[in-house]
């Protein structure tokens, strides 16, 4: 999505209904500040404020998302790009995710191995010791749950019995036995286990 071209469709239709950064922020509950920068190019507009914002604009999401009025004529085509679009954003999204998840691993064991080394071998008096330990348990414990939520929500996975791809519970993903990021899981669609491999694609 062009976002310094929808920042410019936001500001052209604000001005259309003839008003201001600050009156538009007011009647969303946001800054003004939020509003300049989505009119500016710098970020979108939440998916929270999405359908408040097109119905004081006067637009649909669709015309939102494209950052121009759409006729009658183009709509179904341009709904279909707009989609396209989204679904493209999504996997770029997901693959960042997922390359995330691996560094943010990688580093969090790192430094609880070094924590680990540290204790082992550098003298010290033994509560330093523990509390050393200890500190680098409670990192990884704490880091845990954000990278399974990493895994959860990023791409699907895709049963092997039935081929239906779907993004599980965080319950379902902290809870399957798992190699890498093939889990061993029910799946919603035919109600089978199966080892599941993560997939950016729905297709």
């Amino acid at each position: 999505m062009d976002q310094i071209k929808i920042g410019n469709f936001i500001a052209e239709r604000r001005r259309a209904k003839n008003l201001t950064q600050a009156q538009l922020a007011e009647m969303l509950g946001i800054t003004d500040r939020a509003v300049s920068k989505w009119e500016n190019g710098r970020s979108l507009p939440d998916s929270g404020i999405m359908l408040e914002l097109c119905s004081i604009l006067g637009i649909t999401v669709n015309e939102l998302l494209c950052g121009e009025v759409i006729g009658m004529e183009n709509k179904n085509e341009k709904l279909e790009d707009t989609l396209l679009e989204m679904v493209k954003e999504k996997e770029k999204n997901d693959k960042w995710l997922l390359r995330l998840e691996i560094a943010l691993g990688i580093v969090i064991v790192g430094m609880f191995l070094g924590l680990c080394v540290v204790a082992a071998y550098v003298p010290m008096e033994d509560w330093i010791r523990l509390v050393i330990v200890l500190s680098g348990c409670v990192m990884l414990c704490a880091a845990v749950p954000f990278l399974l939520r990493i895994e959860q929500r990023a791409g699907y996975y895709e049963c092997q019995k039935c081929g239906h791809k779907y993004v599980p519970s965080f319950k379902a993903v902290n809870l399957a036995p798992h190699m890498g990021r093939t889990r061993y899981m029910k799946c919603p669609e035919c109600h089978q286990r199966s080892w599941q491999k993560k997939r950016i694609s729905k297709d």
